[in-house]
């Protein structure tokens, strides 16, 4: 299964092939792997999410799933790559993780059917939906801020093609301990049937990324942690969180919160039985 990735080489963006442990310019020029500077693997025009897939994750809530899905947007601003920093802001305590695994487009996508979608997808990266809940009060409609601030989408390390959706394991780790492990086939809906889905009243291009939905146990991390996720057969994505360098303003808008929706939400919908607090970490 062929592997591109986009990296910085000698100060220039450049699309590389990963040939084992070397990542390989179109001019032959070659860099190790574990030595890269990593940019996201594509460059999406739109960031479209599910909110609810997985089976799991779905149970973990107790809640009856839609018949259909739901989505949201995260802006491209939130793009972030293999070994970025994830930046939880100042102020805020509520920053959880979310592996899942990254759909991109391949070409111009417009009213096909699910048998059809799968021949406009390029292929498949390791996507982490990292949510600030702090703000799940104000935006749980739209989601804006809780999945859309800056930092929040990491994608990688690479984009990688004829892979088989079907069957593979996702697993994210938190400081080297599995804390989320799923599968594909959990899904209740399929890759081509999102593509499908949203490709009948929104224009799909090439680059654009759906992401599509975490197994349960999504929990709070902080900073200092070190967050991986892990799809087999699409490698594993890693990331560090840090505390942004300034509070988030105070003067405007409204502030981060920790009502019952906002604890509900980050610790699994049964925060109230188990009394588990994240560590005041920065």
């Amino acid at each position: 299964m062929p592997e591109y990735r986009r990296i910085l080489l000698d100060g220039a963006a450049v699309r590389v092939v990963r040939e084992g442990d070397l990542l390989v310019s179109p001019d032959g020029r070659s860099v190790p792997a574990d030595k890269a500077v990593h940019l996201p693997p594509v460059e999406p025009s739109k960031i479209i999410a599910v909110h609810l897939n997985h089976r799991s994750r779905v149970a973990e809530f107790q809640i009856t799933l839609s018949a259909t899905p739901t989505y949201f947007h995260k802006p491209t601003s939130a793009l972030n790559a293999h070994n970025g920093a994830v930046v939880r802001p100042e102020g805020c305590r509520w920053l959880n993780y979310e592996g899942e695994v990254a759909i991109v487009i391949g070409r111009t996508c417009r009213n096909v059917s699910p048998e059809e979608a799968g021949e406009y997808i390029a292929g498949y990266t390791v996507a982490n939906d990292f949510g600030l809940h702090d703000f799940r009060d104000t935006d749980a409609g739209s989601m804006l801020r809780v999945k859309g601030s800056d930092t929040l989408c990491p994608l990688g390390p690479g984009l990688v093609t004829d892979w088989d959706f079907r069957g593979k394991y996702l697993r994210t780790y938190v400081n080297g301990t599995v804390v989320q492990n799923g599968s594909t086939d959990e899904m209740t809906w399929d890759m081509n049937y999102l593509v499908a889905d949203i490709a009948r009243t929104i224009t799909l291009l090439p680059g654009d990324v759906l992401l599509s939905g975490t197994p349960a146990n999504s929990r709070p991390v902080g900073p200092g942690d070190v967050v991986e996720v892990e799809v087999e057969g699409l490698g594993r994505l890693t990331n560090h969180v840090v505390t942004g360098p300034v509070p988030v303003r105070a003067d405007v808008g409204a502030q981060p919160t920790e009502s019952e929706e906002v604890l509900s939400t980050a610790l699994g919908g049964d925060w109230e039985f188990r009394g588990i607090r994240p560590p005041r970490r920065g």
